[in-house]
């Protein structure tokens, strides 16, 4: 027997164990989000996904399908809201779009456009965060990490290294390695690690590879969040870097 969900009044069918995040995406439907990525457990901490269902607000990504849902997605409460959480990320961080490697390519500046976002709207916070350009090919610049745990999920889940964690509380929170040193190049990442490649903001670089794509021909330039699979971009940015 098929069984189905309403998002936004459109019919969308599923399978048993999808989430409702699984079953938009099969459908086309796009749910904004930046900490979930379809190769990984969800995680559910950015809440740019949240939904109604049945008047309730939820995550989209760990919320299971259930028959009969009324969900709620393109609204302009929760679109409202997902601006505000996206402008708390660009003022909690130091975001230079201008001059990042990552522009264009950047997942949460594809979120902003598509939320319309034109400023941060709330005052800047200028964190002092460290750098760690240790690594020979990696770069880790903690001004851009927005804590969404995809590196640090990657490399545990799929990598089998664990070497990121959060670590810290509140302002206070940052990415950590795990090394003696707490440095990159101690401990045992791979540029080829998907850890390094599934960071959606410019945190984690590969080095010695830099504007190779010029802007205006980047990923986010020739067609919206909303039109392209979060997976396939990962893919496709790992590829470049390999060539």
């Amino acid at each position: 027997m098929s069984q189905s969900i309403s998002i936004d009044d459109i019919e969308v069918p599923f399978e048993s164990g999808q989430t409702i995040m699984d079953a938009a995406l099969a459908a086309g439907i796009y749910i904004p989000h930046l900490c979930h990525n379809p190769c990984l457990k969800p995680h559910g901490s950015c809440k740019l996904c949240s939904v109604e269902v049945n008047g309730r607000s939820v995550s989209s990504c760990t919320t299971k399908a259930e028959d009969g849902q009324e969900i709620i997605n393109n609204s302009e409460k929760l679109n409202k809201a997902r601006l505000t959480i996206t402008q708390m990320l660009f003022i909690e961080g130091n975001h230079l779009c201008p001059t990042c490697e990552k522009t264009g390519h950047c997942t949460l500046q594809a979120v902003a456009y598509h939320l319309g976002m034109l400023d941060g709207h709330f005052p800047q916070f200028y964190p002092k965060r460290e750098v760690d350009a240790s690594h020979p090919s990696i770069m880790l610049d903690r001004d851009r990490c927005i804590l969404c745990e995809l590196c640090v999920r990657a490399s545990r889940d799929m990598d089998g290294k664990n070497v990121f964690a959060i670590s810290g509380r509140g302002t206070d929170s940052h990415l950590s390695v795990n090394s003696p040193t707490g440095k990159l190049v101690d401990s045992n990442i791979d540029k080829d690690d998907l850890a390094v490649h599934i960071c959606p903001v410019g945190a984690i670089l590969i080095k010695e590879h830099g504007y190779e794509i010029p802007i205006g021909c980047r990923t986010f330039d020739l067609r919206s969040i909303a039109e392209i699979d979060l997976g396939d971009v990962k893919l496709s940015e790992k590829s470049q870097h390999n060539e």
